[in-house]
């Protein structure tokens, strides 16, 4: 596949990423502050900047915004390397596959979005995104960049982000998932649900990694830089 092919899927992906970012932003800001709200993954019932950080806590918003920087990064380049490159890149990677897969099996039928702002976001987010993550990195890598040294690396997000919801969640009494709402189901059943979805992500992770091994290998630079 050609180089500037590459670079248009990925940046198709940074536009879409970014615009559904500042729409959910925006979504966030409009909704009231007022009375106090503490339900399960809402945004009202805050002041602003807390509105707008309970968006950013939401494992689905990040995994966009890892989707979004890597395609960014791969559409200037799309030989982009560095051994922390690779492991945001893997992390992006699992992430919002999982997000596809969690949102479309379990969520969906929890879910209901409203307004045209709430169901196009949501559709990016969890549907087209996903795919196009899949689909470009199938297509055009870069592979080989799966080692054992990313996979630690890359694995750290996902644990750095219960371990923040957890602190968050005691302080605000608010939370992104109903797996990890503490409130409901105390601190040991949120572990066991923690442990489960990062034993999903490393499942995942480990596809990544034969798919690396196995698919054809993609061209790397002469001179791989640090990230």
């Amino acid at each position: 596949m050609s180089n500037r092919l590459a670079r248009s899927w990925n940046l198709a992906i940074a536009v879409l990423v970014a615009l559904a970012i500042l729409v959910q932003v925006w979504i966030a800001i409009r909704v009231s502050a007022t009375p106090p709200g503490h339900a399960v993954g809402t945004l009202r019932g805050t002041p602003t900047a807390n509105r707008v950080l309970r968006v950013l806590s939401f494992f689905t918003i990040q995994s966009n915004i890892f989707s979004g920087v890597t395609s960014g990064e791969l559409a200037r380049n799309p030989n982009r390397d560095g051994r922390i490159w690779r492991a945001v890149r893997l992390a992006a990677l699992y992430g919002i596959t999982v997000t596809g897969i969690v949102y479309g099996t379990v969520l969906a039928k929890i879910h209901e979005p409203h307004g045209w702002q709430e169901t196009t976001t949501n559709a990016v987010f969890h549907y087209i995104v996903p795919i196009m993550m899949v689909v470009g990195w199938l297509l055009f890598g870069p592979r080989r960049r799966i080692e054992g040294r990313t996979i630690a690396l890359a694995i750290l997000w996902p644990v750095a982000w219960f371990t923040y919801i957890l602190i968050y969640g005691r302080l605000t009494k608010w939370y992104p998932y109903p797996f990890v709402d503490v409130i409901t189901h105390g601190y040991g059943r949120v572990v066991v649900n923690a442990s489960l979805v990062v034993a999903v992500l490393l499942v995942v992770t480990s596809l990544y990694w034969l798919g690396d091994r196995r698919l054809r290998a993609t061209r790397v630079p002469r001179t791989i830089g640090e990230a």
